[in-house]
Parts: C-alpha cells; structure tokens; sequence
C-alpha cells in the first residue's frame, strides 16, 4: 500500500475525526476524552499550526492524521508538540513512522526548534520503540500522568528531539 501525506482541508474532517476518535475512545493514549464531530473536527483540525493527513494513494481514504502546535508561548514558543493517530485496521504497516518523520520535517519548516511530547503512555511499546528508533530523547518518568478510560493511572513518559 502506497501512503500519501498531505495537509488537511476541510473535506477530510469526518474521515480525520474518525481516525482520532478510535484513538480517544481506546481511552489509552490521547488526553482528550470527548469525540470530534466532524464540524468539532473541522474546528479542532484548522486550528492546529499544522495537521497532516495519510492517504491510502489507490482508494484517497484518510487512515492517519497529526496535528502539530506549539508546546508554549513566548520564550518557549520554539518548541512544538504533536499527536498522531492510525486507524486501527492499519497499524503495524509504519503510518505512524511516516506521519511522525514527516512532522518533524513540517516542524522544521515552521521554525520550530525542538519537538516535545508530554505524555507518552508507559505502556505504549509501539511509540515508545518508534520514538526510541527516530532518536528521541527520554526526559523521565512522571508517576500515574496518565488517567486511562477504566479510571487506573499509567506513567507517561515525556521525550523529545531537536530538530
């Protein structure tokens, strides 16, 4: 399957509040607790300092989405962070590999000089072996930062990477 990333327009909310809204009801990886409609998504989406979408290149269907945003303001307001989400039918096919290198690019571009992520789940092997292969950096451990969908706490993990 060949993969096309490309910015997100206005026609790709109901698809990209799809994707994101199997990660947030999973309940195990993203903060957020509420679903996007696709006008919240619409909203949600353009609102972002960036937001790319993966395509399958043969049938155009959305089956990744990452938003990208600075972490701060201000003095700090050089250091982004992101969000990605894979739909689950295609996981393990390096989406998420691709979506990830390609913010890190698109960062770049935007001037932003470090990329952060608060709150990696301890129990996310996934994104922690992919975080740990692009060269991320570990910055510790934060005890119970995480409150999953059946109420227990995880650790998080924060990382991050200069670009």
């Amino acid at each position: 399957m060949q993969i096309e990333i490309r910015p997100y327009v206005e026609r790709d909310a109901a698809q990209a509040a799809a994707v994101w809204n199997e990660v947030v009801e999973e309940g195990d990886a993203f903060p957020q607790t509420e679903r996007l409609t696709a006008e919240s998504g619409a909203a949600f989406f353009t609102s972002q300092s960036f937001t790319g979408v993966a395509c399958d290149a043969e049938s155009g269907q959305i089956v990744g989405v990452y938003i990208l945003h600075p972490n701060n303001v201000g003095r700090c307001g050089h250091i982004c962070n992101a969000s990605y989400a894979v739909a689950s039918d295609r996981r393990g096919q390096h989406i998420g590999e691709q979506l990830v290198c390609h913010c890190m690019k698109q960062a770049a571009a935007l001037g932003f000089r470090v990329l952060q992520f608060n709150a990696v789940v301890c129990s996310n092997a996934a994104a922690l072996a992919l975080y740990r292969k692009l060269g991320f950096v570990q910055l510790g451990v934060i005890p119970g930062g995480f409150r999953r969908k059946d109420g227990s706490y995880e650790d998080i993990i924060p990382h991050y990477h200069v670009l």
